[in-house]
């Protein structure tokens, strides 16, 4: 894999602000835009990795990856990740017995005897300011916890609140998230680890699943498949400022005779043949869960659709409001009385008699 350093890409040092690097990369976008260079094929490779390296800087858990990891950042693993997976096999061999050493007599360098071909030597060095088992690399965040939300048409129309039983995945107080539970000296500032084993409490995992309520607000306007992140609302870690966040995805459920394409709202409206046919102003049913006033054309068909605009979805963001459609469901009566029969038989005669066309000689005419 080619390396790319992102940090040279957009032209800032490594310890650059997240103002710094957000400058940067708007002028450079602006500089190497498809719209202002077409067909320039150099111009439009260097847009993309303009906005490569930006996706990973500008994310802070993405950045300290690539900062840690290079040019593998997206498929490597650190050397913590590498103990916790070497502590859940140890556990799962020995039937999981998580209280077990790595190797008889507890030998910490049979870990790196395993990744790093025998460099644990007595002991192994390490200077973290994370708790439990940790490397120099600094404390990391709990993970994100992501989910989906089901609300009614009305309720993404006009905001709701929802309550969310969840199940997060909690950074390990007993271990602090590293998996391990070690037994150490300390000399100065310096901490020499004699021996680890897989913690108790998570069996390795570094997290244990907990239970989690929360009251959450859905915005007027939201969409099916809208992004809410809640920050902070992810997994817990002992420090709040390193707690996941919650990814949540609202799903729409509209029932009939409404149905959502994009922040446009489809309404299907039945209409009797005599509305139709003279025109009428009849009482409709909004998106919203209200009323609306609705003026029927004479001469309408099935399928004739009729727009209300703005009265879809509202405006969120960037994004404009919707429009309300009703398609109209032309219906013919089926239970008349004697005289309402006798009046749509003298309108049949009548139109007999000035010769209307047959509405389906046209389609017969092909056969």
């Amino acid at each position: 894999m080619e390396f790319r350093d992102y940090y040279k890409v957009l032209g800032v040092e490594r310890k650059a602000n997240e103002a710094e690097i957000k400058s940067a990369y708007r002028k450079l976008a602006r500089k190497h835009h498809p719209d202002v260079n077409p067909g320039n094929k150099d111009a439009e490779k260097q847009f993309k990795e303009i906005n490569e390296a930006y996706q990973v800087l500008s994310d802070p858990a993405k950045r300290q990856k690539y900062n840690e990891l290079g040019a593998d950042w997206e498929h490597g693993i650190s050397q913590e990740e590498m103990m916790r997976r070497y502590a859940r096999e140890q556990a799962a061999a020995r039937g999981g017995h998580s209280g077990e050493h790595f190797a008889p007599g507890g030998d910490f360098s049979d870990f790196f005897e395993q990744f790093f071909g025998g460099t644990g030597g007595g002991g192994f060095r390490a200077s973290s300011p994370r708790g439990g088992f940790g490397f120099a690399s600094g404390p990391e965040r709990a993970p994100d916890l992501r989910a989906e939300v089901q609300v009614s048409l009305s309720d993404a129309i006009n905001g709701t609140r929802r309550r969310l039983e969840l199940m997060a995945q909690d950074e390990c107080a007993t271990c602090g998230g590293s998996g391990l539970v070690t037994s150490e000296q300390r000399k100065g500032k310096t901490r020499v680890i004699q021996s680890a084993k897989p913690c108790p409490t998570c069996g390795g995992a570094g997290v244990i699943p907990t239970p989690r309520t929360l009251e959450v607000t859905i915005p007027a306007g939201a969409n099916d498949g809208t992004h809410l992140r809640l920050k902070g609302q992810g997994g817990r870690a002992p420090h709040p400022d390193l707690n996941g966040d919650l990814f949540l995805t609202v799903r729409i459920e509209a029932k009939p005779p409404f149905s959502v394409a994009g922040r446009d709202v489809r309404c299907e409206l039945p209409v009797w043949d005599y509305e139709a046919a003279l025109g009428a102003e009849i009482t409709a049913p909004t998106a919203a869960g209200g009323k609306i006033s609705l003026k029927i054309p004479g001469g309408s068909q099935t399928g004739r659709v009729l727009r209300v605009r703005g009265k879809g979805i509202p405006a969120r963001g960037k994004e404009s409001a919707g429009d309300l459609l009703y398609e109209l469901k032309v219906l013919a009566p089926t239970d008349m009385t004697a005289e309402e029969r006798a009046l749509m038989q003298q309108f049949a005669d009548l139109q007999r008699a000035r010769s209307v066309p047959d509405p389906r000689a046209e389609i017969i005419s092909r056969n």
